[in-house]
């Protein structure tokens, strides 16, 4: 039981799809198209009575460390790394423009 995928179909597709196709685009994608449904349909005449159903294995959930409160890198050595600094704190560059001066 093939489907022919007709020129009008393309067309209504690629209206809907707001995409601009030729007729001679039109025409190829409708055979392509056409073609590819004869492919699944071939799918459909396989005999599958004898194969066991897949199904998907059950995953692992990934095993996460413990939140331990571990030592860290001493300020002094972090802060000799870092470009620009301004006594213990780490200078960057301005990201976003104060729009209002005043706090409400």
């Amino acid at each position: 039981m093939s489907q022919r995928i007709d020129s009008d179909l393309v067309q209504h597709i690629a209206l809907l799809i707001r995409l601009s196709l030729t007729e001679k685009e039109t025409e190829l994608f409708s055979e392509q198209l056409s073609t590819i449904i004869d492919y699944f349909d071939m799918l459909g005449e396989v005999d599958i009575d004898d194969v066991t159903p897949f199904t998907q294995p059950q995953i692992a959930r990934a095993e996460l460390r413990g939140d331990v409160v571990q030592p860290s890198m001493a300020r002094e050595d972090f802060l000799a790394n870092v470009p620009q600094r301004q006594g213990d704190y780490v200078r960057v560059s301005m990201v976003m423009e104060n729009q209002s001066t005043t706090v409400e």
